[in-house]
Formats: structure tokens, sequence, C-alpha cells
């Protein structure tokens, strides 16, 4: 299995709770994160919560998701690689989400973090 297929099998639910940790550490909430994974997946509250208990797969939680069309403005670096360049569109939807949760977690605005004009 290569990385990229690993890392389509592991669940939103494992990962979750990283990134809620990620946030608190930087003094912003996990109502915050919910905010900006909702605004990028179209996932309302009880949507992540369904997410997150049945343990979807990032490959399924994408697949289920209504990513925003503003999506395509997140650029930058994550984990070396630059998300607009990434070519799988799984991997880069993923890279996305890290992308959102890192600007939160850096103190960026949410109304920046969504793209807002």
């Amino acid at each position: 299995m290569d990385r990229n297929q690993r890392v389509f099998q592991m669940t939103f639910a494992s990962v979750y709770p990283l990134y809620v940790a990620k946030v608190e550490r930087k003094g912003r909430t996990e109502a915050e994160l919910r905010e900006v994974i909702s605004w990028l997946t179209g996932y309302d509250d009880m949507g992540i919560d369904a997410q997150i208990a049945e343990e979807k797969t990032f490959e399924t939680f994408f697949a289920e998701a209504d990513l925003n069309p503003a999506s395509s403005l997140i650029t930058g670096v994550i984990c070396g690689v630059r998300v607009q360049e990434i070519e799988d569109p799984l991997m880069q939807k993923i890279r996305y989400l890290d992308k959102v949760v890192d600007e939160l977690a850096k103190g960026k605005a949410i109304e920046k973090i969504e793209r807002t004009l």
C-alpha cells in the first residue's frame, strides 16, 4: 500500500482529536475548528459528529462532503508541498483540511481562512 493509500484509509475520527489539540494549544477553540471544517466540507456539527462516530475514512469523508468552491483559493505549503500543486484530488482535499487547521492554529482570522471576499 503506497503512502497516499495509507492516508486515504485513515479515519477522520483518528485525526480529529489531533486537530482539536493543535488549535487548543494555540488558544483557539473546538467550535472555531468545527467552523472551518464546516466551511471546507459542508458538514454541520451533526455531520461532523456522524463522520467521527461512524469512523469514516478520509476517502469516504471527502466523497460525502460538499467541498466549498472557494477551497481552490487555498494556497501555501503544508508538509513541504504546495497544496495548489498536489495532483491527486483526494490528497489535495486532505491537505486543504490540514492547511485550514494550520491557519487557525497560527491565529489567522476565520474570515481569512474561509476566503470570504
